[in-house]
């Protein structure tokens, strides 16, 4: 990523260049990009294509200003982290299903070394809103929850994470290219088994809860406080353009 492109994405996310990659740039890093950059899967339900490309990645996100699901928005921070000077490794990862741990690919998400190991994952939804140590096995704790990070069973190394007392995801060990995902991302992207091909969904942090629209029904969470609402069809496009900051000239449709 060249000098143009930081500055821009550093400006995408309302961002200001770290002095030196340290953890607390990194933890600001990460906030605001949960907070400027929506998790959403929008072109699945809009009929465009899905690009791992980092110019595809770096046009979607940063310059068309819209989000992406876990592939895109890991790989494209990825990207600007390593342009600002943090050791990035991109980990596969298996989404829990209840008790049972999904497909390897199933999830990306980085790890950071410093002098010390960092979890970071701003494509995930609702997680956490910093880092997380990796070699930490006590409780941590941040504006997105509580989570636990340990080893999962079988000796391999993989890492089991915990929000909230949930299984949230199961991490491997071994570093992979953007690339390795693409046939996964393909298959979430186009398969009727995949949830993301179920509704479009489009969510954000904000500095007081977090805001979803999920096919047509608005939630908002503020303080603690839910509250749920059906949009009407002339209320979406402006829901999306109001809340996410995204403007779409139609309407993201499970059928496309």
């Amino acid at each position: 990523m060249n000098e143009a492109r930081i500055i821009k994405y550093l400006d995408r996310l309302g961002a200001t260049r770290p002095a030196e990659p340290d953890v607390q740039s990194l933890r600001a890093l990460q906030l605001a990009h949960l907070r400027a950059v929506p998790f959403e899967s929008l072109s699945i339900h809009l009929g465009e294509e899905i690009s791992l490309e980092s110019d595809a990645l770096f046009d979607k996100v940063v310059s068309r200003r819209r989000g992406g699901f876990c592939y895109e928005l890991n790989g494209l921070f990825a990207e600007l982290l390593t342009a600002l000077g943090y050791r990035v490794t991109l980990l596969a990862a298996r989404v829990f299903n209840g008790a049972t741990p999904g497909p390897l690919f199933d999830h990306l998400a980085l790890r950071v070394d410093l002098d010390e190991p960092w979890l970071v994952d701003v494509g995930f939804g609702d997680f956490s809103d910093g880092p997380l140590r990796l070699d930490g096995r006590a409780e941590q704790e941040d504006g997105g929850g509580v989570f636990q990070i340990g080893l999962a069973p079988g000796g391999h190394g993989d890492l089991d994470i915990t929000h909230n007392g949930d299984p949230g995801y199961r991490l491997t060990s071994r570093p992979y290219e953007l690339a390795d995902f693409g046939p996964t991302c393909w298959w979430q992207a186009t398969s009727p088994r995949s949830h993301f091909t179920r509704a479009p969904v489009c969510s954000m942090r904000t500095a007081r809860g977090r805001t979803t629209l999920r096919d047509r029904k608005l939630i908002l969470t503020v303080d603690g406080e839910r509250t749920e609402r059906v949009l009407d069809e002339t209320e979406l496009l402006p829901a999306y353009r109001d809340h996410f900051g995204i403007t779409l000239d139609r309407i993201p449709s499970a059928g496309a």
